[in-house]
């Protein structure tokens, strides 16, 4: 009996542990993020994702994320006029809805503008459905206010499922994720800014970042770095060609 019993004990162990690795196998695959606080090794494609550019270029591309907040924008635009740069703004559609004027001045500036869906979701946590309107909703109201055509798509947080993949690539959207993350919203620290968009710089890079007070100062040298090094910042669609 005691043997019974020790082996009734074994199988519920194993069964346990299979179901668990069940469970976390069908997570890996239904959630989809890579992490990341400073650079790592770039991939550059992941699972339907972009996540740097052309690596045999020179090119580099500030990626500005751009959901609340505006009370530095236009001084970040104006520094980008400065040094003569074009560049990449993630727009979401209920920030471009409440500041239209400051949205077309990013495209009359002359920079891409990229769908960050409508109101800053989890996508990881929408099925497509959701997915689809969320892109696509971000899509009308910029072309609604702007009459211009997006063709990139930033998940919110970098969250993304299958589902997201599927509904921006019938959106006609490539869906980018990044190579270096300056984390300027939560460390409000110019320096560590400027380090995490700089640390072992190299071609293709996709630099995340958001219209903050620290981003804005860190700007002029983080341009700096990259024309002192010979880079050409670039436009993310120009980065991927």
């Amino acid at each position: 009996m005691k043997e019974q019993n020790k082996n009734k004990l074994k199988f519920l162990g194993f069964l346990t542990n299979t179901i668990l690795l069940v469970i976390a196998i069908f997570f890996s695959f239904s959630v989809i993020r890579i992490d990341r606080e400073e650079s790592i090794e770039t991939i550059a494609e992941y699972n339907g994702t972009i996540y740097a550019g052309n690596q045999q270029s020179n090119k580099v591309s500030l990626m500005i994320n751009v959901y609340w907040g505006d009370e530095h924008l236009e001084s970040i635009l104006n520094t980008l006029k400065e040094y003569d740069l074009k560049t990449t703004f993630f727009v979401g559609g209920t920030w471009v809805n409440s500041n239209p004027t400051l949205a077309k001045k990013i495209l009359t500036d002359g920079h891409e503008i990229g769908n960050h869906g409508m109101t800053h979701q989890d996508h990881s946590k929408l099925d497509f459905d959701q997915n689809y309107k969320q892109i696509q909703s971000c899509h009308s109201v910029v072309n609604s206010h702007l009459n211009y055509e997006m063709k990139l798509f930033a998940p919110p947080s970098g969250y993304y499922n299958k589902n997201t993949i599927t509904a921006a690539n019938n959106l006609g959207y490539k869906t980018i994720m990044w190579s270096k993350d300056t984390i300027d919203w939560r460390d409000k620290d110019s320096e560590l800014c400027f380090t995490r968009a700089t640390k072992n710089a190299k071609s293709g890079e996709l630099i995340l970042m958001h219209p903050t007070e620290h981003t804005l100062k860190a700007l002029p040298n983080i341009i700096k770095h990259y024309k002192d090094n010979n880079f050409i910042l670039t436009s993310v669609s120009d980065n991927l060609a």
